[in-house]
């Protein structure tokens, strides 16, 4: 993976079969030319549907192959791979990524890489060539069922240390910081007040990462005022857990959601975006977040969340999330847009914030729809049960 994100082809094997491939997204020209050559068969551009419903195929398959032509270069399978405007000429044919190329697609999204990736099929007569780097390691590979196993597995992590640091809204907190094991990412769980007194479920807040917003204080979208506001209502409600996740642009990387706000700036919206890009509308995966809580001896939890699909991934056993309460960022002009394609598109639960005037209080709003308690899932307001609580 690592080979991969500094755009060095690798090696895809599945019994006999190899295919070489590199990432378009840093591959160099003369890697991309040198390896065309070395390897002597067909090059192929792997994408998934999303780039392939953009590029203007009509029900694309999950991920299909397009055929370069000895003319193309690699300028070419950039702009078919990521550029906004690019149309797929309807006299090229599409067909079926084959297990090898679709494991390099997969390799190519865990590493946060835009998901578009130069297969090339070795002839026989690069085999040996390719086999004598291999054995020199000049070259890399990994099986067909190695990527998947790497890439479907359930997390491994590790808890590796922890700290008292005091935050403004939060005098009495603790950092406990995870390592995922397999990526190059670390997690931190925030306790927040004394845990013998935790509320029961206990508030949690599953925060991802985003540079922009919790660092340096951006308005194009809510994500430092909800960071802010979490802390701090987590302390008022007698402490809990705020879980910051290292999934910046939600699951995109921080590379790729700068890449999307410069589509945005052309005129899509934050979904369509990501899907220029070949991302879906969220790509996080909340398995990270249980394991943390399981780890800290917590199962029942007040979940702090506008989002339906946060909701139900955190739903998931040993988690049970007994109720949720809203967490409101401050709504600004620069962000309206951003919040309301999250309220129609992906159905976040953000009316009240929407329907209210700029200079509305967030905390204030959250407080009064706090007031609410019904079934979770049936209703838009800040605090719900789970059914048989």
């Amino acid at each position: 993976m690592l080979d991969l994100r500094r755009g060095v082809p690798v090696v895809i094997r599945d019994g006999r079969a190899m295919c070489l491939a590199a990432p378009v997204d840093g591959i160099t020209a003369a890697r991309f030319d040198d390896m065309r050559a070395r390897a002597g068969g067909p090059v192929r551009l792997i994408l998934n549907d999303h780039r392939l419903a953009h590029l203007g195929l009509d029900d694309p398959p999950k991920t299909a192959a397009i055929g370069l032509r000895p003319a193309d270069t690699l300028i070419d399978a950039i702009r078919w791979a990521a550029d906004p405007a690019a149309k797929w000429p309807a006299t090229r044919p599409v067909s079926p990524a084959t297990e090898l190329e679709s494991a390099a697609l997969l390799l190519a999204r865990r590493g946060l890489l835009i998901p578009a990736v130069l297969c090339m099929i070795p002839d026989a007569a690069a085999v040996p060539s390719i086999e004598s780097r291999l054995a020199s390691a000049d070259l890399l590979a990994v099986s067909v069922a190695d990527v998947w196993s790497h890439c479907r597995a359930a997390p491994s992590l590790e808890r590796i240390t922890e700290a008292d640091v005091p935050l403004e809204a939060a005098p009495h907190s603790r950092f406990v910081v995870f390592r995922e094991a397999g990526v190059l990412r670390e997690h931190v769980a925030i306790l927040i007040g004394d845990s013998a007194h935790w509320p029961v479920p206990v508030p949690v807040r599953a925060h991802s990462s985003c540079l922009t917003g919790d660092l340096f204080g951006s308005v194009r979208c809510d994500c430092g005022s909800q960071l802010r506001r979490s802390v701090s209502l987590i302390g008022k409600r007698g402490g809990g857990v705020l879980l910051y996740l290292a999934q910046e642009g939600r699951g995109t990387g921080l590379i790729n959601k700068i890449r999307a706000y410069q589509i945005q700036d052309e005129g899509l919206d934050t979904v369509d975006a990501d899907r220029v890009l070949g991302f879906g509308g969220d790509e996080r995966d909340y398995a990270v977040a249980r394991e943390m809580l399981a780890q800290l001896g917590i199962t029942r939890i007040d979940l702090l969340t506008n989002n339906p699909t946060k909701l139900a991934g955190m739903n998931r056993e040993p988690i049970r999330v007994a109720s949720r309460s809203c967490i409101y960022g401050q709504l600004t002009n620069e962000n309206r847009r951003y919040l309301a394609t999250k309220a129609t598109r992906a159905g976040h639960w953000l009316d009240a914030l929407l329907t209210h005037p700029f200079d509305t209080d967030a905390d204030a709003l959250a407080d009064a729809d706090a007031g609410t308690d019904t079934d979770a899932g049936t209703d838009t307001g800040a605090r719900e049960r789970a059914p048989g609580r």
